[in-house]
């Protein structure tokens, strides 16, 4: 048991990271790193040894995520701009806490396949081998979801603050 705490403990930021991005709640976040890492060591007889640690637990992580989200659908899932309060806008000021506030309504407002290969390369460092793991995709169609949610995100944020924002003299 040693051992596999030794393996997983050093993974423990990057599913948190993850976690936090797809559901923007510290608590919950928690409760779905915790239950990553038990259906993990539950599972870690299964694991496939030539297959990458860090890419089985987000595969795991985004299951037990996306299982939730079809359990939720039939009640609808809110996300609220408040969740902001806790998230610190460093010395960016109020201008900061905006571009902050944009970029994650543009995640949401992403389609989950899209919003899952641009967080584990973008904000996770997962190579395009490791993302086709853990979603069970060809790296071709990994690059296309990356380039699509960056054009996408990239037009939101744009079109976003353009749209919000008048100039008034």
């Amino acid at each position: 048991m040693d051992e596999i705490a030794l393996l997983l403990e050093p993974q423990i930021p990057g599913l948190r990271r993850y976690a936090w991005a797809l559901l923007r709640d510290d608590e919950a976040a928690d409760d779905l790193v915790q239950d990553t890492l038990e259906r993990a060591i539950r599972h870690w007889s299964q694991r496939r040894r030539d297959r990458d640690l860090k890419a089985w637990l987000f595969a795991i992580q985004r299951n037990l995520f996306l299982n939730a989200v079809r359990q939720r659908k039939t009640r609808g899932v809110t996300v609220g701009v408040e969740l902001l309060e806790n998230t610190s806008a460093s010395a960016g000021g109020p201008d900061a806490h905006a571009d902050l506030r944009d970029v994650l309504t543009g995640l949401d407002a992403l389609p989950e396949e899209q919003r899952s290969v641009l967080l584990l390369v973008g904000v996770e460092d997962l190579s395009y081998e490791q993302v086709a793991q853990v979603l069970d995709i060809p790296v071709g169609t990994v690059m296309s979801r990356l380039s699509r949610a960056r054009a996408r995100l990239r037009e939101f944020t744009d079109d976003g603050r353009n749209s919000a924002l008048r100039r008034v003299k």
